[in-house]
């Protein structure tokens, strides 16, 4: 870092010491994003982390992920004791940034919620990263949160046979499917015949396999 650039950053903090905890913040989070702009690493979510009040984070209703209360409870205490690790995924709803859909992290966002210690501790903030925008397509959403969960090796079949259910009413195909929900066409085939809609098998032959 040059002499300059020292200087002003050096100014900046200054400044930033100087500011009520809100205002500070919000400046934070327009530095961060500034930052990120300029960064080498700018399409990379996790290169930007801002912290946003709690009630603009709305969970999503379709997550697959579902978390046993012994498991929630550990989340509890490792966000408590280790603090948040990992940002909250987010598709941003609104351009004033008053609003977010959760893609990924549906139990840190409940955690930073409902755990009084920890929401205390974090001001009735929240860690997001965010991945994209209003224009963001229902089943890119869906397809990233599954995406998120799988890598995780935790989802619930029943949960994701709707999604495929729900992926295949709006209309996309198995392919597609297959490569945004990294699967493939038999594990497709058999979360179609846990929902049991025959409409699921239109386009395919019937098989005595499948009995």
């Amino acid at each position: 870092m040059n002499d300059q650039i020292g200087d002003y950053v050096n100014n900046i903090v200054n400044s930033l010491a100087q500011m009520p905890e809100t205002e500070r913040i919000n400046a934070l989070n327009e530095i961060r994003s500034k930052l990120h702009d300029v960064s080498p690493f700018k399409n990379e979510p996790v290169d930007c982390v801002l912290w946003v009040p709690s009630d603009t984070v709305q969970a999503n209703d379709y997550n697959p992920n579902s978390v046993a209360p012994p498991e929630m409870k550990l989340l509890e205490v490792s966000i408590a004791t280790d603090g948040f690790t990992q940002p909250i995924v987010v598709v941003k709803e609104k351009l004033d940034d008053r609003e977010h859909t959760v893609a990924d992290g549906f139990h840190r966002n409940r955690v930073g919620k409902e755990s009084s210690k920890v929401k205390l501790r974090i001001k009735g903030y929240l860690p997001i990263t965010v991945i994209g925008d209003e224009h963001m397509p229902m089943a890119d959403r869906m397809a990233s949160t599954i995406r998120h969960n799988r890598a995780r090796g935790s989802h619930n079949i029943d949960l994701m046979s709707n999604i495929v259910a729900e992926l295949v009413e709006m209309g996309k195909s198995d392919t597609w499917i297959a490569k945004h929900l990294g699967m493939d066409v038999d594990e497709i085939l058999r979360l179609k015949q846990i929902t049991g809609l025959a409409a699921l098998f239109k386009d395919r032959e019937y098989s005595r396999s499948w009995i």
